[in-house]
């Protein structure tokens, strides 16, 4: 029945299977970032982790699966990185300074995950008749990015202007660093940081 045992059957899994399952995923991420999303094979995946390619078709129905994990995974991380340094500020405007400088901050301190995710973007297809797991968290990341917009105009913090626009402008801006990190080496984040948070900042901030 495996993957996993159909995740136990729905009895979830005991606390090794999750942390082979992390293994595993976290090897993917590192091959994908090498390789390509193409060309990683379940078989370099299994030699980097040290297991047999039993053991990943054991947890994971196929690749496709498996890259969804590594997409969800990487989403997990950034999240966990982002939400204290967003909940710690006591306005709205830092919490949109937060987002923004965190966001970079994790691209910089993952480099690989963001490599990965970058190829997977490019090149990963779903299986037949399903929504790309990309296209559905990065849709979840703009809604929650337009309700933090919307509460700073309730707040009375923000002027009036469309947050379903300015979350996306503001995504774009963030999303972009992922390529120049990767084909940059001398690339200043934190100037780039510094111009997103004055910008926004500017964008957003109720005329005086």
């Amino acid at each position: 029945m495996p993957p996993a045992a159909r995740l136990r059957d729905k009895g979830e899994l005991s606390f090794i299977e999750k942390a082979r399952r992390a293994q595993i995923v976290e090897c993917a991420i590192e091959t994908i970032a090498s390789v390509g999303c193409a060309r990683a094979s379940l078989a370099q995946i299994a030699e980097r982790a040290g297991i047999s390619k039993g053991v990943i078709s054991y947890h994971f129905a196929g690749k496709a699966e498996l890259i969804e994990q590594v997409v969800d995974a990487v989403y997990a991380a950034a999240g966990s990185f982002m939400a204290p340094r967003v909940e710690h500020e006591p306005t709205v405007a830092g919490m949109l300074r937060a987002y923004i400088e965190s966001n970079l901050q994790f691209m910089r301190s993952h480099r690989t995950h963001m490599l990965a995710l970058i190829d997977i973007w490019a090149n990963f297809r779903p299986r037949d008749g399903e929504p790309s797991p990309l296209a559905a968290l990065h849709q979840t990341g703009l809604t929650h990015l337009e309700g933090l917009l919307a509460y700073g105009q309730e707040q009375g913090e923000f002027r009036r202007f469309a947050p379903c626009v300015m979350a996306l402008v503001i995504r774009k801006a963030i999303d972009e660093v992922a390529y120049q990190i990767a084909t940059q080496d001398d690339f200043d984040l934190d100037a780039y940081a510094h111009e997103l948070v004055v910008l926004f900042d500017r964008a957003t901030s109720r005329d005086e």
